[in-house]
């Protein structure tokens, strides 16, 4: 038995790492190099990867030409975070070596973790001009293109490797690529279909959770609610299934249960904002509106400047006549940010009520340029400067309002009846 053998059986069987060591030595002295390379490749497969290095600079100083050393080498200096070394040891490997389109690959592995896939791309391509026929450079292109959002690009790499029979690459399911490609596309009755292809054992939690949210993009609720409510029963853990599930009950009527799916979505993840913002609406919408204001509370209270809620909060404050609350909302809000046009509405509307009526006309009067075209609003506001008797405001609110509604004939006679006054 080799010394490599020996260090191999102590280190997996033995867990014996102070011989394993000797053993090593003992083995890059006296085993021949095929035996050596074979344990450098054992090596680094099992994370031993100061040991592979030495073995595979060992054998590159006896073997120059040996260019898939310098591969294995620019591997091991990438996990070290030594580009540049990866990169040298690669450009060493001439255009006429056997090598070379591995190097390549390994090469456009390098530009990508530098985040540079533009030179990744050149390398791919370049590998894929010499090497046609290789599946290794179809997949690595089709996962560039995937990762860099290029679906339409990805998709033929894709389907090249199924067309030669290849299911599965780096412990990557192609069928599962091809469904999530598509899907990026936006072809998503397609993507359902690879998925419904796939076998049983391919549908982890990822994939279930992809197709559940393809079954609601597609408006198929029933199915999504099946499929998610599956994945809740075997994986209650994976948070993201929650809003998806809640969505579909909700597109259903099922508020009640996309409610409660909401609140245990919130006991797997306390600061998932959509489902805040989803436990509001449901809420609201049930007429709920306590459980309404306290799933905004808990969403601003992470986030205060999430300008949306702020809003749908003061607007459930102004139909609830919760006035009070809505300024002192709003106040907070502005002292941060300006203000939507909305919410200056809303506010004035909560002074008016409150008799605070300077405040209520400065408010009114920054949401106009807004809402000039807006009959409700201008209804609003008319009704406001006549609670106030003020004339001129008032026909100024009256003009607007009778160029977008000439017929109504009310509005009409208190405008013509304020201009005959003296």
């Amino acid at each position: 038995m080799s010394y490599s053998e020996q260090m191999l059986t102590k280190l997996q069987e033995d867990h014996d790492w102070t011989n394993a060591k000797k053993l090593f030595a003992l083995a890059l002295r006296h085993d021949d190099d095929d035996t050596l390379f074979n344990l450098g490749e054992q090596l680094y497969g099992l994370g031993f990867t100061p040991q592979a290095k030495r073995i595979f600079e060992k054998l590159l100083r006896d073997h120059p030409d040996e260019d898939e050393l310098r591969t294995y080498l620019a591997d091991i200096a990438v996990s070290a975070g030594d580009t540049d070394q990866a990169l040298a040891l690669l450009a060493a490997i001439p255009k006429d070596s056997p090598a070379y389109v591995q190097g390549l690959l390994a090469s456009a592995d390098v530009y990508q973790t530098m985040g540079i896939p533009e030179v990744s791309e050149q390398k791919l391509k370049e590998a894929k001009r010499l090497a046609p026929d290789e599946p290794v450079i179809d997949f690595a292109l089709g996962e560039l293109y995937f990762t860099l959002g290029r679906y339409e690009e990805a998709l033929p790499e894709y389907q090249a490797l199924l067309d030669q029979g290849i299911e599965t690459m780096a412990e990557v399911l192609i069928g599962q690529r091809l469904a999530a490609t598509l899907a990026g596309m936006g072809n998503y009755e397609e993507a359902i279909a690879e998925y419904q292809k796939l076998p049983r054992e391919a549908l982890d939690a990822d994939t279930t959770y992809q197709l559940g949210v393809l079954y609601g993009e597609t408006k198929q609720y029933q199915q999504a609610i099946t499929t998610l409510t599956a994945l809740q029963q075997s994986d209650p853990d994976y948070a993201p299934l929650y809003p998806a599930l809640a969505r579909a009950q909700a597109a259903l009527n099922q508020l009640p249960d996309a409610l409660a799916t909401v609140r245990i979505g919130l006991g797997f993840d306390e600061f998932n904002s959509d489902l805040f913002k989803l436990g509001f609406n449901y809420a609201t919408r049930l007429a709920d509106e306590d459980q309404a204001v306290t799933f905004a509370k808990q969403e601003l209270a992470q986030d205060p400047d999430d300008q949306d809620m702020i809003l749908s909060l003061s607007n459930l404050y102004v139909k609830d006549g919760d006035d009070q609350a809505n300024v002192d909302l709003l106040t907070a809000a502005a002292a941060n940010h300006e203000l939507d046009p909305q919410m200056y509405w809303n506010i004035a509307k909560s002074y008016e009520r409150q008799e605070k009526m300077d405040q209520a006309k400065e408010n009114y009067l920054l949401a106009y340029p807004s809402f000039r075209e807006n009959t409700d609003f201008l209804l609003d506001l008319i009704r406001f400067f006549q609670s106030m008797a003020a004339r001129p405001e008032l026909l100024a609110a009256l003009k607007q309002y009778l160029k977008l509604v000439p017929t109504d004939l009310d509005m009409q006679d208190l405008y013509d009846d304020l201009l005959d006054e003296p």
